[in-house]
């Protein structure tokens, strides 16, 4: 097993190199940090925690404590070795003022500071600098404690000694820039999700969340020796696992350390997460081929060395030994080359190499080794190989009779009369009587109407040619015109805005989520992309005299009561089918007052695991699941 050991180099102002000025963050932040919205603002956080990563990857730190305080304020420390603070030969000024003032200037583009780096440009700490209106940063350095405070990225005074410390490390506290950042607003539950994730990524390092902006604190703390192992335990919560053991292995091949750990469950889905640097890779890139091509190749060569293989008509194709597979790489390189922007992608040819090599060593060791692991492996891979070809068959015969090519529209779809699809919308409707108001109350220029009868197929427990027979799916799919799976074409999506619009209660809740099941499972571009929304109807209709009123939740109902004064009625709607054509129209139709919801999945690893819970076949976990979170239901109707 690898070990993360500290390196022996040197950490001191020759080791930061200056690369250009941070004049155009302020001006241009969108940049540097993807946007000024919401995901800017955690990318922020991100970038600071960054830097204390790379001191626990070099050896360096083992606590990490990320602090959200009142009034905005977040602070991340950690017991590194402290940023420098020597005169910098190249800048004249102290290393520290240098890494806070100086876009690309770190100790990751030279030397020996670090062999790894999740911070790739190095423009982290700085462009959070630039972008904060406050910052400040204390520095603990051979028994020595400095600090140094920043306005909008400028610095109000020299770095001074203010005492002394027991021990290394670096403090930073940032105030976001109103002025640049429209709502400043941490999400808690995103905060742990990406903290969770580094924490398994950088095991044997503890991390600890503390959250104390609303009165009473909140706290998480996360440690995991197990690394990747303890990560595919959590991905596999809920699931029929088919090993006893997950496969694990850790060693460095030629100076890269490679990582990897998966296990089979019994489902049709796979999960493979790859990470460069703790830089999750949504797009994989070569460490995720390497890993693939050596978990075919073995899987092969142990299948026909049993017997389970004959010949070469029956290899196990790659995607044969991926079906149930939950599977997490994670490398760490020394000069990562990232393809795109946002870093989806590793493009680094002898990353493959690494990890081909450190798999199909360590894989060939454990099939022979776990010898019951290894039969339920090949089994398992052998149903799938199975179950393609029937699929295949029975897709095609699907295919072949026309229900999704040549068909004409289906008969209950309303259609719009635009064929425009940036301007047209598609109203996914719970039942007749809704659809029925629906069409009357549309404006049929742009808006179609598709009722569904009852419950769809849950596609969570079905293959593709089962969901294709399914007649309400048919109907969706073929009204999409995108067509479904290897035919699946995003350019022919019919309409700009696809909008889940169903009762407010237990069976429209139900009915929304089996829905967003299949789009999640079948129809993933449709919802990166952002053309999926649910729309959100009122909950009570508010009436005096002439005046009437909508309201969403029962405080708002509560708010325009006291509004309007005594002698209103309240009318509860059970359901869309209550409302005419006219309050359908004013309240959840027209674009120039309704509410959407647009559907995104910012963490499509927990996105993967919830859908496994909650839409999977197993009870106890989902029970669990709900008991756990029952407490936090506020509205059951919203």
């Amino acid at each position: 097993m690898a070990k993360q050991e500290k390196s022996s180099s040197s950490y001191d102002a020759k080791d930061i190199y200056v690369l250009e000025g941070l004049e155009p963050v302020r001006k241009r932040p969108g940049m540097y940090i993807g946007s000024t919205g919401v995901d800017g603002l955690h990318h922020l956080v991100w970038e600071v925690v960054d830097n204390s990563i790379d001191e626990a990857m070099a050896g360096h730190a083992k606590n990490i404590v990320i602090e959200f305080l009142p009034q905005g304020r977040v602070a991340v420390t950690d017991d590194g070795r402290g940023i420098p603070v020597d005169t910098h030969a190249q800048t004249k000024k102290s290393a520290l003022e240098t890494v806070l003032t100086t876009l690309h200037a770190g100790g990751k583009f030279g030397g020996e500071s670090y062999k790894v780096s999740g911070g790739l440009h190095g423009v982290g700490v700085s462009v959070v600098n630039a972008l904060s209106s406050w910052l400040r940063v204390e520095v603990c350095r051979d028994g020595v404690r400095y600090v140094q405070e920043y306005e909008r990225g400028k610095p109000k005074a020299a770095v001074k000694k203010i005492g002394k410390c027991d021990r290394n490390g670096t403090k930073v506290v940032f105030d976001a820039d109103p002025a640049i950042f429209s709502e400043i607003k941490y999400d808690w539950k995103r905060i742990v999700d990406h903290m969770r994730q580094q924490a398994y990524l950088t095991k044997g390092v503890r991390i600890l969340l503390a959250d104390t902006r609303d009165g009473a604190p909140v706290s998480h703390g996360f440690y995991f020796e197990g690394g990747l192992q303890s990560f595919i335990h959590y991905l596999v919560e809920g699931e029929r696992v088919i090993q006893k053991d997950p496969f694990y292995v850790h060693k460095e091949v030629e100076k890269i350390d490679v990582e990897v750990a998966f296990v089979y469950v019994d489902d049709v889905e796979n999960e493979e997460l790859s990470f460069a640097n703790n830089i999750y890779t949504p797009d994989g890139g070569m460490h995720l081929t390497g890993f693939r091509t050596a978990l075919t190749r073995t899987l092969n060569d142990y299948a026909r060395k049993e017997g389970y293989v004959k010949d070469a008509d029956d290899n196990l194709t790659g995607d044969d030994v991926r079906e149930g597979l939950v599977a997490a790489v994670s490398i760490k390189i020394r000069e990562p080359q990232f393809e795109g922007q946002t870093k989806a992608r590793l493009g680094n040819t002898e990353a493959r190499a690494a990890v081909d090599t450190a798999v199909s060593e360590a894989l060939k060791e454990f099939l022979e080794r776990a010898a019951g692991d290894a039969r339920g492996i090949i089994e398992k891979n052998l149903l799938a190989a199975k179950a393609r070809r029937a699929a295949k068959a029975a897709k095609d015969t699907v295919l072949r009779k026309g229900a999704l090519e040549g068909l004409t529209l289906p008969g209950k779809l309303a259609d719009c009369s635009s064929r425009n699809a940036d301007e047209s919308e598609l109203f996914i409707v719970e039942g007749d009587s809704a659809g029925g108001s629906a069409k009357q109350g549309r404006d049929r220029r742009f808006q179609a109407i598709l009722p569904l009868r009852g419950k769809i197929l849950n596609v969570e427990k079905a293959r593709i040619d089962k969901m294709l027979v399914n007649k309400e799916i048919r109907a969706l799919v073929v009204a999409l015109g995108t067509a479904i799976a290897d035919n699946f074409d995003l350019s022919k999506l019919r309409y700009g805005k696809i909008i889940i619009m169903t009762d407010a209660d237990v069976d429209g809740a139900h009915i929304r989520t089996l829905l967003l099941t299949l789009f999640y499972r079948y129809f993933p571009k449709i919802v990166e992309e952002e053309h999926l929304y649910i729309a959100a109807p009122p909950l009570f209709r508010i009436a005096r005299g002439k005046e009437v009123r909508y309201a969403w939740s029962d405080k708002e109902r509560d708010r325009v009561l006291a509004a309007i004064g005594e002698g209103a009625g309240v009318q509860r709607y059970k359901g869309l089918g209550e409302m005419n054509p006219g309050q359908l129209w004013e309240t959840t139709l027209d674009p120039a007052v309704r509410a959407l919801k647009r559907i995104e999945v910012r963490d499509a690893v927990e996105a993967n695991r919830l859908f496994n819970i909650l839409m999977g076949e197993e009870v106890e976990p989902r029970k669990n699941f709900i008991q756990a979170h029952a407490a936090a239901v506020k509205n059951l109707d919203v």
